[in-house]
């Protein structure tokens, strides 16, 4: 268990926040009609080949922020501290998480109704699902889900990690890498390793899904830092980094043909959380960050690590506005437009969980 302040995971968990807003401020520019506000949905429009330029980019580079959080998570928690049981485990996690979400939905599904965001017929639906999904305007919170399933999966998993040998670490790696060329086996060969309609399993689907990250974050931790130096960690991490994220974001470049309706789910194949490309990119991202070498974190820095779980639940309030403001009343040209939008929303997320930190209790309102 980590007991002293690991400082570069401050910096990786803010640097992930951010990439969470980019990839929701990006997606206002391929929704389907091209609106101001059309977050894309199943089917994608892009404009112009500008727009196609921009959202690849940004996009595309934006889609290491779930798997480097599960990284960051499974750095911190495995193995589990000694003597602690799976209930304890689990109560001290969901603590964390569980009371700031509900708080959230329940405002995900009212607050919206003051501005016209949602109609009341929508806020009794989404309030009535409380317990099954998230709210129609926080499909961000899909995230939480995976989350709880890799805690509840943590205790579990952690009695192996510690008796587990480098090589068979190594073996649970490569059979979560191979996983990860499925989504494109699947796109060019069809059902493959027992998938067929009546059965999902596929043969290594007990090694897919977030799970890999788990264990990759944690070879990372007890063998690699360790093991490499620091020039070697940075050289490795950057190439691995350049490499991935030009694989992740010309998969998308080169689908997405501006003035033609696209599926979602096709052009965004390479953008999955769990592809070989993805694992590649975050891989080599995390990497670099280990390299950052300070004793201590700076007050700032560790303050809006400590509030990016409030900053990711609160962000889409605050999106929209600036949406607003920066792509339909300024026009700021895309290339500008993304960055100064996912910018002020940060900012603008971060100073209000820090107003709402300051009530009794809070805690239990932004985690």
């Amino acid at each position: 268990m980590t007991t002293k302040r690991v400082v570069f995971l401050d910096y990786l968990r803010i640097f992930a926040c951010f990439l969470v807003i980019l990839v929701h401020a990006s997606e206002n520019y391929y929704g389907t009609d091209g609106s101001a506000s059309d977050i894309a949905g199943p089917q994608s429009f892009l404009a112009n080949d500008v727009d196609r330029l921009w959202v690849s980019v940004y996009d595309g580079f934006s889609r290491i922020s779930v798997p480097l959080f599960m990284m960051v998570s499974a750095f911190l928690l495995l193995p589990i501290r000694k003597g602690q049981t799976s209930w304890q485990f689990y109560s001290r996690r969901l603590k964390r998480v569980v009371p700031p979400v509900a708080f959230f939905m329940i405002l995900y599904s009212t607050l919206p109704l003051l501005w016209g965001g949602i109609d009341g017929a929508t806020s009794v639906k989404d309030l009535s699902r409380f317990f099954l999904n998230f709210p129609t305007l926080a499909g961000h919170f899909w995230y939480i889900y995976p989350l709880i399933g890799i805690y509840l999966f943590m205790p579990i998993i952690s009695p192996w990690l510690e008796r587990a040998s480098r090589r068979e670490e190594q073996f649970f790696i490569g059979l979560f890498l191979l996983s990860t060329c499925m989504p494109y086996l699947n796109r060019w060969f069809g059902e493959v390793w027992g998938q067929c309609f009546w059965n999902e399993y596929h043969m290594l689907w007990n090694f897919a899904g977030y799970i890999g990250y788990v264990v990759l974050a944690h070879y990372i931790r007890f063998y690699i830092i360790p093991e490499w130096s620091r020039s070697k960690r940075l050289c490795v991490g950057l190439i691995a980094t350049i490499v991935g994220a030009a694989i992740t974001i010309y998969s998308f470049y080169i689908q997405a043909i501006p003035g033609v309706v696209h599926s979602t789910s096709v052009i965004e194949l390479g953008w999955a959380f769990c592809t070989i490309n993805c694992v590649l990119f975050t891989f080599g991202v995390f990497l670099v960050f280990t390299c950052i070498k300070r004793d201590s974190v700076p007050g700032l820095i560790a303050d809006m690590s400590q509030m990016s779980f409030g900053i990711y639940l609160v962000h889409l309030f605050w999106l929209g506005l600036f949406v607003l403001i920066f792509k339909t009343n300024m026009a700021l040209p895309t290339v500008a437009a993304i960055p100064v939008i996912s910018l002020a929303t940060f900012l603008g997320s971060y100073l209000t969980i820090k107003i709402v930190s300051y009530l009794p209790g809070s805690r239990w309102l932004i985690g």
